[in-house]
């Protein structure tokens, strides 16, 4: 089972994968279903073509029976329900497991073929978006998840970073040292907090006073992979429950029109590239900044932090725009492979 793979890389990997007969099989379990009527199905196609020789293929087999397996592992329907992919793809027996789909599955699937059957994956990623929250303030902080059914507290922390008085008998040096320290180690546990429950969401919110929340963010406090979808910083001035909400309430539809403007970017640029109104790949992207000839530069969110702000700032020294495409946008997991990860629309042909 490919269980290294991030849920985006595991999703592309299911939409990619082909074959030449039947040997790919999909099982979907509903969220309000049990496990056991789609167990039931999968073992008896399995015992018919363990014993039907002639109504199977060999891969199939191997295919229904880690379907099997898998299915047993699992113990009950989790929250949001289940996807099992399994087949022999390029000589090779894969498996791709969803018990944290990108939605709430609402029917149940079980179909073999040449392909995976990806409707469970494409209609749980359309419905409903995965919102990281992160508010920190000085006196503690707190990590939840926004998404269709409102605002989870994941995780909350007390501070242990002195206030602004010091203790008598401590130098101002000492006990300033003393409290950047602590306020080193408190931005570092919580980062490490949203690195254990974000796995892959849409965008990420973070939520403070002005000066506090900023440190975080430029502190390198968060793993790579999410700081690449911060949507924003925003005024929040509670950490707990509370300031979850707020801050949910302040981001979410900045994160929703982020996610639209990425959408229509990319589809432009798409739709434009028949006519080499574009140009992509990081030497012809940097030969048309030259030039200024960029309109709108489009930049993968997987493209590491230091490279997209130096692609920012070449790009408002020429007058152009930024668009950071998340993989999770319909085409972006391709824009980010093909192309390098790197696009631009242009405003005239760069010969």
């Amino acid at each position: 089972m490919q269980t290294s793979l991030s849920r985006a890389e595991r999703i592309e990997a299911v939409e990619e994968a082909s074959a030449d007969g039947d040997r790919l099989v999909s099982v979907a379990v509903a969220h309000d279903a049990s496990l056991g009527p789609t167990l039931e199905r999968v073992e008896e196609a399995h015992a018919k073509a363990e014993y039907l020789d002639g109504r199977a293929s060999g891969p199939l087999k191997r295919a229904l029976e880690r379907v099997v397996r898998e299915l047993h592992r699992v113990e009950e329907t989790p929250e949001d329900g289940l996807v099992v992919y399994a087949g022999v793809v390029g000589g090779s027996l894969e498996t791709y497991v969803f018990t944290d789909p990108p939605g709430r599955v609402a029917e149940g699937v079980f179909e073999h073929g040449n392909a995976f059957v990806t409707a469970p994956l494409e209609r749980g990623a359309a419905s409903r978006r995965t919102v990281g929250l992160v508010v920190v303030e000085r006196g503690g902080a707190a990590v939840g998840r926004l998404d269709g059914d409102g605002v989870e507290t994941l995780e909350t922390f007390e501070s242990a970073v002195p206030g602004k008085t010091r203790a008598g008998g401590q130098s101002a040096d000492r006990f300033r040292r003393r409290r950047e320290e602590r306020k080193r180690e408190f931005f570092a546990s919580v980062g490490e907090a949203a690195g254990r429950e974000f796995d892959d969401p849409d965008a990420l919110a973070l939520g403070g006073t002005h000066v506090t929340v900023e440190a975080f963010r430029d502190g390198d406090y968060l793993p790579a992979e999410l700081a690449a979808r911060v949507a924003g910083t925003y005024a929040v001035e509670y950490a707990g429950e509370r300031g979850l909400e707020r801050l949910a309430a302040a981001a979410n539809g900045d994160v929703g029109e982020t996610h639209e403007r990425a959408q229509r970017a990319l589809s432009e640029f798409f739709s434009r590239l028949p006519d080499g109104d574009v140009t992509y790949g990081e030497e012809r992207v940097g030969e048309a900044l030259d030039y200024g000839a960029v309109d709108r530069l489009l930049v993968a969110a997987d493209v590491d932090a230091a490279t997209r702000e130096l692609y920012a700032e070449r790009a408002d020294e020429e007058g152009g725009d930024v668009v950071v495409v998340p993989e999770r946008v319909e085409g972006g997991a391709r824009f980010a492979r093909a192309f390098d990860g790197v696009g631009a629309l242009l405003r005239f042909p760069v010969e």
